[in-house]
C-alpha cells in the first residue's frame, strides 16, 4: 500500500477491466515517471471521450454525433443488418472489408448469471428496426460462447417468424491452424459449416 495520490491512482486503474493489481501499479508508476506533456495528453483524451462520445441513436455503435459513420454512409445497404454484442465487434467486422450492410449493437449478451436478460439489451430497438420492412437478412454475429449462442438462439426464435432470413456467422478452424490442436466443439462446428469447393 502506498499513500495518497499514487494509491488512489492504483485503485482507480485496478477497477479497469483486465487490469489487475500488479498492472495497475506498473501503469501508475509509468504515469508518475512519464513526461508531463504525455500525461496531459492522456488526461485530455480521457476527458474528450467522456464529453464527446455517445451511442448512435440508430444502431448504438459509438459516435461523436447523433449517428455513427456507418449509419450516415449512403452507400451502405439497409437490406442486411448485422447484430453484434459490442462496438468493438463492429470494428472487427469493418476491418475485413467484406460487409456493406448496417449494424445493430446489442450492448452485451444474455447472461442470467450476471443478471443480464433480454430487457437489458437493445432487443426492443432491433425488433423496431426489422419491423420497418427494409431489412431482408439478419446476420447474428454474437460471440461463439455460451452467452453469445444463447443470445443468437433467442433472437432467431423472435425474428424468424417475421419472415426474414436469419443467418449466423460460420465458426470453425482458424486459417493456419492444425486439426490436432482444435478442440471438439470448434472441429464440430467446422464440419457443420463446411462448404462445397
Amino acid at each position: 500500500m502506498y499513500e495518497g495520490a499514487i494509491q488512489d491512482l492504483i485503485d482507480e486503474l485496478g477497477r479497469l477491466p483486465g487490469v489487475g493489481p500488479k498492472s495497475a501499479q506498473r501503469i501508475a508508476f509509468h504515469v508518475l515517471s512519464a513526461d508531463p506533456a504525455d500525461v496531459n495528453r492522456l488526461a485530455t483524451a480521457l476527458r474528450k471521450v467522456k464529453d464527446l462520445v455517445r451511442f448512435c441513436t440508430t444502431c448504438f455503435n459509438v459516435a461523436e454525433s447523433e449517428q455513427c459513420r456507418v449509419c450516415r454512409d449512403p452507400r451502405r445497404t439497409n437490406e442486411v443488418l448485422c447484430v453484434v454484442e459490442e462496438p468493438k465487434d463492429v470494428v472487427a467486422i469493418e476491418r475485413t472489408g467484406e460487409f456493406r450492410g448496417r449494424y445493430h449493437v446489442l450492448g452485451g449478451a444474455i447472461n442470467p448469471l450476471e443478471g443480464i436478460g433480454p430487457d437489458n439489451l437493445k432487443i426492443r430497438e432491433l425488433l423496431f428496426r426489422v419491423g420497418t420492412g427494409e431489412v431482408k437478412e439478419l446476420i447474428l454475429a454474437t460471440d461463439p460462447n455460451t452467452e453469445g449462442e444463447a443470445t443468437a438462439t433467442y433472437l432467431a426464435l423472435l425474428i424468424k417468424p417475421m419472415g426474414l432470413t436469419v443467418t449466423r456467422l460460420a465458426s470453425g478452424l482458424p486459417v493456419g491452424g492444425d486439426l490436432e490442436y482444435a478442440d471438439e466443439i470448434t472441429l464440430g462446428r467446422a464440419f457443420e459449416g463446411r462448404r462445397a469447393v
